[in-house]
């Protein structure tokens, strides 16, 4: 069970290893965009391709695909990436439905592990697979997988890494539980936990008043996708940055979040230092580099993000 192409190389290691796959549950088509073309999950167009029975529940309570799904017999329910499983799905199998998550459990339990854990300047993350309970991210862990964070990794690329490991991360997990040999540990409940909530309008939006480092991890946290915002407060015009580097400096007396242009280089300046942007993206105009801006948009001057 899963919708993006982070649950495909998890489903498309199943397939390479001979596993007998019963039927893949994806998310119902969407309609998006000017024209409300329908849009399959990434899950669907690989089963799609590769033969798989499909199912679309629009409910996953709905009793006929309860049914359906208690009538394949299968061993194990494995989901990535999706919605919560109520309690009636989720018990079918006889040797429990396993689910694979983007962290380190406990820490950044949610809906954005991977967003999260840069944004909270983290090390380190990797992948869980755990037992599925009445609790969200809670069930009890079976493997996990470390993952360095590098000084200036992004989303994207952390993504890509996750993926892949959590993809062979679901074979040996596989393999534990058909061995039966399972050694799985409970996990905390500590109020010290770092969480990782769904992303939004309002936790996306870039406060100029934190300090250079938290303004940093919050761009590259959300690069390329969903992507950091702010507001040219003069313009009202929506300002996504997708790729800083931050540089700190000690004894400055910027003006936080003031543009400047200094030895064909683009600034954001800050109380602490300031960002060299690389990547940008004006409200009506199209994504472009510093230096593009720099060239093609003559009324950076005016621009005032507080």
């Amino acid at each position: 069970m899963g919708s993006s192409d982070f649950a495909v190389k998890s489903l498309d290691n199943l397939l390479l290893n001979n596993y007998d796959i019963k039927a893949v549950v994806t998310a119902p088509d969407k309609k998006s965009g000017r024209g409300k073309k329908i849009n399959f999950s990434d899950v669907k167009k690989y089963s799609l391709k590769k033969n798989l029975k499909l199912l679309q529940p629009e409910n996953l309570k709905q009793v006929d695909f309860v049914n359906k799904i208690k009538s394949f017999n299968a061993d194990i329910i494995i989901v990535v990436a999706f919605r919560m499983l109520p309690k009636i799905v989720w018990e079918i199998p006889n040797k429990g439905t396993i689910n694979l998550h983007a962290s380190l459990l406990p820490q950044l339990r949610g809906a954005a592990p991977i967003h999260w854990a840069i944004i909270n300047g983290l090390k380190k993350t990797g992948v869980t697979t755990f037992f599925i309970n009445q609790k969200i991210d809670f069930g009890n862990i079976i493997e996990q997988k470390e993952v360095k964070i590098e000084d200036f990794e992004n989303t994207g690329s952390l993504y890509e890494k996750l993926k892949i490991i959590g993809g062979l991360l679901i074979l040996s997990t596989l393999k534990l539980i058909s061995e039966n040999n399972l050694k799985t540990i409970k996990q905390s409940n500590s109020l010290n936990l770092i969480k990782a909530p769904k992303l939004n309008k309002e936790n996306r939006k870039i406060d100029w008043n934190k300090s250079g480092f938290e303004i940093f991890n919050l761009i590259r946290g959300l690069s390329p996708f969903p992507s950091a915002w702010t507001k040219d407060k003069k313009n009202n015009k929506i300002i996504k940055l997708f790729n800083v580097i931050y540089h700190k400096e000690i004894k400055t007396k910027h003006l936080n979040g003031v543009i400047s242009i200094k030895n064909n280089m683009l600034k954001i300046l800050l109380k602490d230092g300031y960002l060299e942007v690389l990547e940008i993206q004006i409200e009506g105009k199209k994504r472009m580099s510093g230096k593009e801006f720099i060239n093609g948009y003559r009324e950076y001057d005016s621009i005032r993000l507080l």
